[in-house]
């Protein structure tokens, strides 16, 4: 982020403490915001990883190349929206995506959805980032 940018987590006491996740993200000196569409876990020539953390760790690669090409990092983000395809996957994407959050944690939901657009995708991560 740029020397102006602020980024404050806003924790309400009266409201549940997430672990992984801040309820609100607050930004101030915004130069540019970047979104990010949704990236899967895909490796470079279009297959698929095998199970859920190849693919949390292959989408958050994707997610983080294309924050390197805006000239950002996961430190950028403020929003994230995380789709899996089944809640039994949480654990796994968790193991395998955790350490990647910048601190303080975006502002994250979690979504269990039908399916992504292939049925070989377990997990899809779009994001908003500021700098």
């Amino acid at each position: 982020m740029t020397a102006q940018t602020i980024r404050q987590a806003v924790n309400p006491p009266t409201v549940p403490a997430p672990p992984f996740y801040s309820q609100g993200i607050a930004v101030s000196g915004v130069g540019r915001m970047l979104f990010v569409s949704g990236q899967v876990g895909i490796r470079p020539d279009g297959t698929p990883g095998e199970g859920i953390e190849e693919q949390a760790q292959l989408a958050v690669a994707n997610l983080q190349a294309v924050l390197a090409e805006a000239g950002m990092s996961s430190d950028n983000i403020v929003k994230n929206t995380i789709y899996l395809t089944d809640a039994s996957l949480f654990e796994g994407f968790a193991k395998a995506a955790g350490a990647s959050l910048p601190s303080p944690p975006p502002a994250t939901t979690l979504l269990i959805v039908k399916a992504l657009a292939s049925p070989a995708l377990l997990v899809e991560i779009e994001a908003i980032a500021v700098a």
